[in-house]
């Protein structure tokens, strides 16, 4: 988003918070499995970081921060996880479900622009879905494992594990499903808008080439 953003980039950023405010109270955002779940919600917020960039993308993630915190008290559905954080601290819980999505959106809009450079828009936005699913998992589990590791629920989750490996079969299949379908849905996505001339197509490099010309 620029300093002052457009009335495009206005509709966008309500399309895409619409979008991800139907995905988080519907069936359509989440799928449950045991403490932790599938989301969905990744993909308008790797979407925001595409089309409206680092600000963008970190207002969208900060929507989605919130409906995952509200889920801890049960609106919009629950979070067995996020019921027994909220028990043990309401501030950290907030903290760790908030801080990473924020972080996500404003990261992969940087994602974005680096990789436009490179690769050009369409792989671009592959990459970028990858990473809003890659970087939600690693800031997400980052934050459990700070803020939370002491308590008796997560030692009791940990059972005396390494922490590296407790991350890596905890989320298991869960985040594999959330980089594939993120990077997949993503991407096409992306390369949707380039064509409706929603996001500028190309690379960096070569339309400043076309320019020298």
């Amino acid at each position: 988003m620029t300093k002052k953003p457009n009335a495009k980039q206005i509709v966008l950023l309500g399309l895409l918070t619409a979008i991800l405010l139907v995905m988080s109270y519907t069936p359509l955002g989440y799928l449950n499995i045991g403490p932790l779940a599938i989301t969905f919600n990744v993909i308008p917020v790797a979407i925001a970081g595409i089309a409206l960039g680092p600000v963008g993308g970190a207002i969208v993630g900060g929507v989605f921060g919130l409906t995952s915190f509200l889920q801890c008290i049960g609106v919009g559905g629950i979070s067995a996880m996020g019921a027994t954080l909220f028990a043990i601290d309401p501030f950290l819980a907030f903290v760790q479900r908030f801080v990473p999505r924020v972080l996500d959106g404003l990261l992969v809009g940087f994602v974005y622009k680096g990789a436009r450079k490179l690769v050009g828009s369409g792989i671009a936005c592959f990459i970028t879905g990858f990473c809003a699913a890659f970087f939600n998992t690693v800031l997400f589990m980052t934050a459990l494992v700070l803020l939370f590791s002491n308590t008796e629920y997560m030692q009791e989750l940990i059972a005396g594990q390494n922490i590296f490996i407790f991350v890596c079969t905890f989320v298991g299949i869960n985040s594999v499903f959330e980089m594939i379908s993120s990077t997949l849905i993503t991407g096409a996505v992306g390369i949707v808008l380039i064509k409706a001339k929603l996001i500028e197509g190309g690379s960096l490099k070569k339309q400043k080439a076309q320019q020298v010309e």
